[in-house]
């Protein structure tokens, strides 16, 4: 017997008494009140009203939607908002898996696809078996959450005789409503609006509104994204009121010349007659500029049957109206009036529209003409205390952030927003990527080739359009993300191509179907793009939707990225996955903020860290990702011509500005001191041009072993909606000649040295300096000068707290290999003095895990001087079947106190060998407690790299320096990766969270000649082959130097040479 199915459990149903879809409404009774966009005729009805939650829908009452239902004793909720997030039911957080239990018998059918799916074809070719189309789609009778809401409303008296509509901007995942005890109606697609024509069952004075959201209903399968699931009414809830003949929708479309320069406005409107008589009227379109000079009017009269809906389109010319793009995001005003019979005003509507131009030429995507490059981020709607539900100061918030770091481009990843975003993305200047709500990677393409689930998808992708088809910023449709291929989907996509050809289509999976008119692949390697850019069979544009995975300390190989972009002209950039991590707030009982993640609140199935992957933490704080970003966006680049004659070309990527907005300054430092300065000034280089130019910088001498560079820098002449007037855009530095090689410094001033060689250590010693090391493995127990601890350890380290990129693989591989239990002993150990202040040491060590064989083996060789400096000359050689490694270097515990933290290097931020675009060279200045990153998940973090010297000192300055030395025949040592912190590799692999976390006394040095590289292979490719710790053996030389109070300036004493060899 066929079971009975309630609407949120039937797919065909997809809503009750729903309004058909338009553009937002808000009408204004006269032009000025339109211009200003305020008050206009709608009543919000957010606020507080009365909830209570039933485990599932055959738990509500029915009398709970009476309109005299006694309700005092329910809770209130905040509308809008989700209810998870104020105090009821949990949060659930699953990227793949669906939240709830699907049939077994598709969930191993899904099981078999994907272990059958041969990753080297194409996904089209990735299908669900014939056996999962038998298998049932149920949603959760028993274990399905229900809100019921109720609040009570009056309508304005002036509002008496008019339709009126009440519309929900988002709710989640699907509801019924009852106005005054009558049901008004049902709808689902959390994502888009659902509005309800009021008049017949709306009364004079008060009125009781009932609304019953399902946590869970068939929608939830199309709605498979990976984000916290969270219910409720979610987005605002309004009235608005319309005469009975009004415009219900209209289209704006900006035709654009041959030459894009001139444009004819056409409007097509639609009007709708609630009346019982035929009516009669005019419909008039007015395009106001900036400065509420008309540009641009149209009239035109209509007759609308009764009860009938009436179509009529308007056309004006506008002579080289200013063009809209990311770069230049000028709108116009556009307001819709209508007219009755009388010539009274009864409706205006109002748009900011912009003259652009879309469209696909010589396989690049191009604008008003020129091709784009997506500079691109993905972005879900997330705040960490309310959810999904996201207020206007954090949308401003996301696009400041996002200009200011050079992203120009934003998939709505995976839904249509909240509509206040298209406006400030049409203000402001964003281009957009606009995302139907559909999803269902946990069956995968099982909806899309069911006919049963065609009205579904088209209903999500029709709509969309129909909202926010007159927006600028938006340049491309999706047609959702990751439900396979099939039927439902290419009707959507046909759907777009006969109603809006303006727009390019874009859908991941889709490969190459012909429906789709970008290649949009999804984490490809870098060799797999480039193939890709090198098809010939191909010819349309290739934009990744997703890349460059920024999970923790994440992605690596940005710069490769781009690099290929910039060689092939189709492809056309990508959206970084993704702008924010999705953590919940919360605090512990010590009052430690801290942030959630799957599993947190007790939620089973759950995917743990994966929606903790992007390049601002939840509050919106830049990780040290979204810097390289910003500098490998950067839209102006340069590149040395003469460098000695100071020649530069600098290449402008903006495609509609000139570089007069910008100030381009120099400046010529020494070890990060200032020698020169200036200032291009009205340098002008047409978009996508380029220009040569002098840097004016006057000839120098650099005293021995001092380091010269030229850093250009462009920045913004004027203040802007987003930045400030000096606001950096771009920069590049350029090594210039170095002064000559240093001379070293004879050891015989020196104090002379003594040492005691004991049987379980050796001691070398004066009255000024002692060190002590451990003959059972080679450790410096103990390391003072003039009584003060300098430092303790010195053993080899080839383990770190593994990244989020580093889990999938290879952090199994290392903990296979032991690496993070790997103890230090001595094989041999041999003291002699090579002169009376010098004491030579070497010692002979293995690493191991606790009773295995060797994976690795050491040679140090140590200089002591009677002064207290200490010359480290080091080998690693490593076992032939070890894998690539995460660091090699040394480890140095400094005792705290010692919290100036000072190196000569790339920062001010971390850095890594495969993400150290964005850091500057330079002489930093920081404290040891700022350099942790507090990634959610804690890991690897504050390296930083091409380190040339640091310093760790206290206040009174006596503290440890640590520099990269020249070998003994000249060579340059490997510049060092440094990072100095509180906590230990292994504090950090033990943590799940922040709050784990205890901070140490003393401070942990790493002193490493190689890091490996952070790819992004928690979703995508792991590090470049280049960047992975590969060679059997290392060899480098670091001096290691105690400082005390008054001495010389570190960069003085990095450069201290003595002559005494090995």
């Amino acid at each position: 017997m066929n079971m009975v199915l309630h609407d949120w459990e039937d797919p065909r149903i997809v809503g009750r008494h729903k309004e058909t879809a338009h553009v937002p409404l808000a009408p204004f009774a006269t032009e000025r009140a339109a211009l200003d966009g305020y008050p206009s005729t709608r009543l919000s009805l957010n606020g507080r009203w009365r909830f209570r939650l039933f485990p599932n829908p055959m738990a509500v009452p029915e009398s709970c939607t009476a309109p005299d239902f006694d309700d005092t004793t329910w809770d209130e909720i905040a509308v809008p908002g989700n209810w998870q997030l104020q105090g009821y039911d949990r949060p659930i957080y699953t990227n793949v898996q669906y939240p709830f239990p699907i049939d077994s018998d598709l969930q191993a059918a899904m099981v078999r696809m994907a272990q059958a799916f041969d990753p080297r074809s194409s996904m089209l070719e990735l299908q669900a078996p014939p056996e999962a189309y038998q298998c049932p789609l149920t949603v959760p009778r028993q274990d399905n959450p229900t809100g019921c809401y109720r609040t009570r409303f009056s309508v304005p008296a002036e509002w008496v005789g008019q339709s009126v509509f009440l519309r929900f901007e988002g709710v989640d995942s699907a509801f019924h409503v009852w106005l005054n005890g009558e049901l008004l109606g049902y709808s689902q697609d959390s994502r888009l609006p659902a509005e309800f024509d009021l008049k017949p069952l709306l009364r004079p004075g008060e009125n009781s509104l009932a609304v019953v959201v399902y946590r869970w209903s068939d929608a939830s399968y199309l709605e498979d994204q990976d984000f916290w699931r969270l219910s409720g009414i979610f987005r605002d809830v309004t009235l608005w009121a319309a005469p009975p003949v009004h415009l219900w929708d209209y289209a704006a479309q900006t035709l654009l010349d041959v030459d894009f320069r001139d444009a004819v406005l056409r409007v097509e409107t639609l009007i709708r007659n609630h009346g019982l008589d035929a009516a009669e009227g005019e419909v008039d379109i007015t395009l106001f500029d900036a400065t509420e000079r008309v540009v641009a009017r149209s009239s035109q009269a209509f007759t609308a049957a009764e009860a009938a809906e009436t179509s009529l389109t308007l056309e004006a010319p506008v002579a080289n109206p200013a063009k809209w793009s990311a770069e230049t995001p000028t709108l116009y005003t556009l307001l819709v009036t209508l007219k009755n019979a009388a010539g009274q005003v009864t409706q205006i509507e109002r748009s900011r529209i912009g003259f652009r131009k879309v469209e696909v030429i010589a396989g690049q995507i191009c604008l008003n003409g020129g091709p784009l490059t997506f500079r691109g981020v993905n972005r879900h709607e997330h705040d960490p205390d309310t959810g999904h539900v996201i207020a206007e100061e954090s949308m401003l918030q996301d696009l400041v952030l996002m200009k200011q770091h050079n992203i120009n481009a934003v998939r709505t990843s995976h839904y249509p927003n909240h509509p206040r975003w298209y406006e400030l993305c049409d203000e402001l200047g964003m281009m957009l990527i606009d995302e139907a709500n559909i999803e269902s990677h946990g069956v995968w393409d099982r909806l899309a080739r069911d006919p049963a689930w065609e009205m579904a998808f088209m209903e999500r992708v029709t709509r969309m359009v129909a909202r926010d088809k007159n927006h600028p910023s938006i340049l491309i449709w999706s047609l959702g993300n990751e439900s396979g291929y099939g039927p439902n989907l290419i009707a959507a996509a046909n759907w777009i191509h006969a109603h809006d050809p303006s727009r390019p289509v874009h859908y991941h999976p889709a490969a190459n179907a012909p429906e789709v008119d970008l290649l949009s692949p999804m984490y490809p390697s870098i060799a797999e793009l480039i193939a890709l850019a090198e098809d010939e069979s191909e010819t349309r544009p290739i934009v990744m939707c997703e890349y460059a995975h920024a999970m923790g300390n994440s992605p690596g190989a940005l710069r490769e990225y781009w690099d290929a972009i910039a060689r092939y002209p189709r492809l056309q950039g990508g959206f970084v996955w993704d702008w924010v991590d999705q953590g919940i707030r919360q605090v512990t009982d010590r009052g430690e903020p801290w942030f959630a993640y799957g599993g947190d609140f007790g939620d089973v199935p759950n995917d743990g860290t994966f929606c903790i992957n992007g390049v601002v933490d939840p509050d919106r704080e830049p990780h040290p990702a979204l810097l390289e970003m910003k500098r490998v966006y950067a839209p102006v680049t340069f590149e040395a011509v003469d460098l000695a004659a100071g020649v530069l070309c600098i290449q402008n990527h903006f495609a509609f500005v000139s570089t007069l907005g910008l100030t381009f300054i120099w400046t010529v430092e020494a070890d990060g001191e200032l020698l020169q300065s200036g200032t291009l000034l009205y340098l002008e280089i047409p978009p996508d041009g380029e220009a040569h130019v002098t840097i004016p910088y006057k000839p120098f001498v650099l005293q021995s072993g001092t380091e010269a560079w030229l850093t250009v820098r462009a920045i913004l002449a004027k203040n802007t909606v987003w930045a400030q007037a000096g606001h950096e855009v771009a920069w590049e530095q350029f090594p210039l000649p170095s002064g000559a090689p240093l001379v070293a410094q004879p050891v015989d001033g020196l104090p002379q040295l003594a040492f005691e060689d004991a049987e379980s250590s050796i001691t070398v010693f004066n009255p000024v300096v002692m060190w002590i090391f451990d003959r059972a493995t080679g450790e410096l127990r103990s390391w003072t000068h003039h009584d003060r601890s300098v430092a303790s350890g010195m053993r080899l380290n080839l383990w770190r707290a593994p990244t989020d990129n580093d889990l999938p693989q290879m952090a199994g591989l290392w903990r296979a290999a032991g690496l993070e239990r790997l103890e230090q002993r001595t094989r041999d150990l041999r003291v002699e003095k090579l002169a009376p202040q010098v004491v030579r040491l070497t010692i002979e060590t293995e690493l191991a895990p606790p009773g295995e064989p060797p994976v690795a083996w050491g040679l140090a060789e140590l200089l002591l001087l009677g002064n207290g400096d200490m010359l480290l000359e080091q080998t690693v050689t490593l076992a032939e079947d070890l894998p690539p490694l995460p660091r090699v270097g040394v480890r140095l515990d400094v005792p705290g106190g010692y919290e100036h933290f000072c190196w000569f290097g790339r920062g001010p931020h971390e850095s890594y060998p495969d993400r150290k675009t964005g850091a500057q060279l330079g002489c930093y200045h920081s404290i040891v407690d700022a350099e942790y990153v507090p990634y959610i998940h804690p890991q690897e973090h504050g390296n930083k790299t091409d380190v040339r010297w640091v310093a760790l000192s206290n206040p009174q300055g006596a503290g440890l320096m640590a520099v990269a030395h020249p070998f003994a025949d000249g060579a340059p040592a490997p510049l060092l990766n440094v990072s100095a912190q509180h906590l230990t590799a292994h504090d950090l692999a033990a943590a799940a969270h922040t709050f784990e976390l205890r901070r140490r006394q003393d401070i942990i040095l790493n002193l490493d000649v190689a890091q490996a590289g952070l790819g992004s292979a928690a979703c995508g490719p792991g590090v470049l082959p280049q960047y992975e710790l590969t060679a059997r053996s290392y060899h480098w030389r670091v001096l290691l130097r105690p400082i005390d109070p008054g001495m010389a300036d570190w960069g003085t004493l990095s450069k201290q040479r003595w002559t005494v060899a090995f």
